[in-house]
């Protein structure tokens, strides 16, 4: 019997006690009036009569009260019994809920980390055909290889990112933004693989005036929403169009009103299926292609995430005509101006123009061929070490001006030989800038490099501009003067 029914029962078995001992002094006052009306000569036989009835009736409310009395005890006894037995599985069950969130991180970490390895390669790869002779057809090809491979990056951060709002481990990061620079690179990448469906695609981007201006956004979280949306606009369209627009032409005073639509002619939706989508939006519940013909999992998050931005997420679909989904957020101008600046083509690490020494500890030769092209292309001398105790060992009997440190390798991890090295006398004298360089880029990765006294944190694969921006950083030491 579960608490509810036990709780139930009890008040019943109350009620029918309160009733009892009711009808019994009812009794008892009927009773005295009827013996009050008879004669002086019965009043003696009366009275023993009354005082009688009234010990039955005592005697018979305290076995009843000790009855109920005890029956209480026991279903006390019982439900609290029941209270604990149900605490503990509920106990069992959050620990292996737990343990099941952190075997699902580990396996994502893990997953991360296989793919963007490879991953790594392939992009550095297609850079370094970049800067070769190449024909028209052969730039088109190596176009189209590069934006698959951006693609399946995305995928990849996209199954991380949107663990972490299931968890609810994601916060906005606000910085200034210029959507259609950021957007653009985005778009073309769905272009490509709109394209393999053979389907149309365009984007477009309609500003207003003050369009000179950037705004303050987190503009990962609208980059993951718009992955999630145009994922599944591409995935429930056959024939037809996808249409990406970002309008811009509402603005006030600081303020400036974006909204973004992502418009498909694919299954479509009947209006109890949008109705059931949106129940499960407010409820927070997550829904699969199987219960809804044009929603895939993503939306849930996707809805997340406009939420925490401030906006909400709509949708207007038609079956077999195809769905909108559109958004609006209100976002802050910035002081900031778009600027158009040239990129330089070779960095100045120092003003003496020195050769620039670097130590790589990177167990993976096809990432070592890689990182070499990218750090030669920046003026760098590299010398590698394939584990971490190699690299202690390189540290110590030559001079480096910055370590790039993978921190997942053999015989020695990339943490235990930065702690190492700065440990060493050669350090507390140089102080060489540390960076880490991984696949595996989770805050817990970035934290621990925090603790072991990393500087800097380099996600795989590798961007040119971040890594630029590092050197830059780093380079303009006093050490390096």
């Amino acid at each position: 019997m579960s608490p509810q029914q036990s709780i139930k029962s009890f008040k019943i078995r109350l009620i029918l006690s309160f009733c009892t001992i009711i009808f019994m002094v009812s009794g008892l006052f009927i009773g005295f009036i009827y013996l009050d009306k008879m004669g002086d000569a019965t009043y003696l036989s009366s009275a023993y009569i009354n005082v009688s009835l009234f010990f039955l009736i005592l005697i018979a409310l305290f076995i009843l009260i000790n009855f109920l009395a005890n029956r209480l005890v026991k279903d006390l006894r019982a439900l609290n019994l029941k209270i604990k037995n149900e605490v503990k599985e509920l106990e069992i069950s959050l620990e292996k809920s737990n343990e099941d969130a952190e075997n699902k991180t580990v396996y994502l970490a893990n997953m991360s980390h296989e793919i963007r390895t490879p991953l790594t390669a392939v992009i550095g790869m297609i850079n370094m055909l970049k800067e070769s002779e190449l024909d028209v057809d052969q730039r088109v090809q190596l176009e189209i290889a590069e934006y698959s491979s951006e693609h399946l990056m995305q995928l990849v951060n996209l199954i991380i990112e949107n663990a972490k709002v299931n968890d609810g481990r994601v916060a906005l990061n606000l910085a200034a933004m210029d959507l259609a620079s950021d957007l653009t690179k985005l778009f073309k990448v769905f272009e490509y693989q709109a394209w393999d469906k053979r389907l149309e695609f365009e984007y477009k981007f309609i500003p207003n005036e003050d369009y000179k201006y950037l705004l303050l956004g987190d503009i990962t979280r609208i980059q993951q929403v718009l992955i999630n949306l145009i994922n599944n606009a591409i995935k429930f369209t056959n024939n037809g169009k996808i249409s990406v627009i970002v309008d811009q032409t509402v603005a006030h005073d600081e303020d400036q009103i974006v909204t973004f639509y992502v418009k498909d002619t694919g299954v479509g939706m009947r209006n109890n299926e949008v109705n059931k989508i949106f129940d499960a939006f407010n409820f927070g519940k997550s829904f699969t292609t199987q219960d809804y013909r044009g929603a895939g999992i993503g939306l849930g998050i996707a809805n997340q995430l406009v939420k925490m931005m401030g906006g909400e997420l709509k949708i207007e679909s038609k079956e077999n005509e195809g769905s909108i989904f559109y958004f609006s957020l209100q976002l802050k101008k910035t002081l900031n101006l778009k600027l158009e600046q040239p990129e330089p083509k070779h960095l100045s690490l120092n003003k003496y123009d020195k050769t620039f020494d670097v130590l790589v500890a990177e167990d993976n030769q096809m990432n070592q061929k890689v990182i070499k092209y990218l750090l030669e292309q920046q003026g760098a001398d590299c010398t590698f070490a394939k584990n971490g105790l190699e690299a202690v060992r390189l540290f110590d009997v030559l001079d480096f001006d910055m370590v790039f440190m993978d921190i997942y390798m053999p015989e020695m991890t990339g943490y235990e030989a930065a702690k190492l090295i700065k440990q060493s006398k050669k350090y507390a004298e140089k102080n060489v800038p540390i960076i880490a360089v991984s696949a595996s880029a989770f805050e817990e990765d970035i934290a621990n490099a925090k603790q072991v006294g990393i500087d800097d944190f380099l996600a795989k694969p590798i961007e040119v501009e971040k890594l630029k921006a590092l050197l830059l950083k780093y380079a303009s030491k006093e050490s390096l003067d």
